[in-house]
């Protein structure tokens, strides 16, 4: 069973780099691409409905901004490489990785409801000028942000291995020595695994959050402003939390899988061959999280 677990995990990560590597993923943005126009078309026409009273156009716009929410998640976007990235590296709880998906999906729903409210109503900018600091601004901001954790991630998986090369030539020389290690030895022989994997606390909840969450949805702003300018302000904020849930459906799928793979890589090791392996996965997941940040940041300058 362990080794069908391990091998399910190595499957998993194998194939997601194999499709990377062939472009199967730019083929899958183009039509995610393709689908959010369509449903955005969709969506200017479910606001007019409820701008007319419509029986049911509310229920109904609140289905197309769902279904925005996780065409636009599945496209291209750091969000799932943020998340997905630090899953691998990282030895984090399912349950907490998950919870920090959907907060982000909400935080970046609460983002474009205040850049809006902010800069569109409050200011008086047009809607190419919000879109506009959107684009130009808040994006490459958003992906240097990743571009940091990734680099982050990259050296502290740097400073684990580093810290068991000494812990393994403590060893070698206490051996040579004639040391008994055992629970009585009264040291520690290099970091345990569940040192290694440990979560460092509110500091990267916070990078993860922001990260994803200062980059808004150009769909929630184009919801956002239209309903405002139509008088329907309230089912636009609606639309947009709901916008972030369809998002979230996508991000937490994707965290699921970063810790099913990782385990299932993991399973088969020793103690002591776990806590040599997760420095080695942090640091090649934080490069990958870094290329792919700088990659989409080269883009959005």
């Amino acid at each position: 069973m362990r080794r069908i677990t391990v091998l399910t995990g190595l499957a998993v990560v194998l194939l997601l780099a194999g499709l990377w590597a062939s472009g199967a993923f730019a083929a899958l943005a183009d039509w995610a691409l393709g689908q959010q126009r369509s449903v955005q078309n969709n969506m200017a026409r479910g606001i007019r409905a409820v701008r007319a009273g419509d029986a049911g156009a509310l229920a109904a716009l609140l289905a197309v901004t769902f279904t925005y929410g996780f065409v636009h998640a599945v496209g291209p976007g750091h969000g799932k490489v943020l998340i997905g990235g630090y899953g691998v590296a990282r030895r984090v709880r399912l349950a907490p990785l998950v919870g920090l998906a959907f907060v982000s999906s909400m935080a970046q729903a609460a983002v474009a409801v205040g850049v809006v409210y902010a800069l569109f109503a409050a200011v008086g900018w047009t809607r190419e000028r919000v879109l506009g600091i959107s684009d130009d601004v808040m994006a490459p901001v958003g992906h240097a942000l990743v571009a940091g954790v990734g680099l982050w991630l990259v050296w502290r998986g740097i400073r684990g291995l580093r810290r068991g090369a000494v812990a393994d030539a403590h060893d070698h020389h206490a051996h040579d020595h004639d040391h008994v290690h055992d629970e009585h030895c009264g040291h520690a022989h290099g970091p345990t695994a569940a040192e290694v994997g440990q979560l460092t606390g509110w500091r990267d909840t916070v990078a993860l959050i922001a990260g994803i969450a200062i980059r808004p949805c150009s769909g929630a702003l184009f919801l956002l402003i239209l309903t405002f300018q139509m008088g329907i302000a309230g089912a636009g904020i609606l639309g947009t939390f709901v916008m972030g849930l369809g998002t979230a459906s996508v991000t937490m799928v994707v965290a699921l899988l970063a810790v099913w793979s990782r385990e299932g890589i993991l399973a088969g090791l020793s103690e002591g061959r776990l806590a040599r392996a997760l420095p080695l996965i942090e640091l090649v997941a934080g490069a990958m999280v870094l290329i792919v940040a700088l990659q989409m940041l080269r883009m959005a300058v």
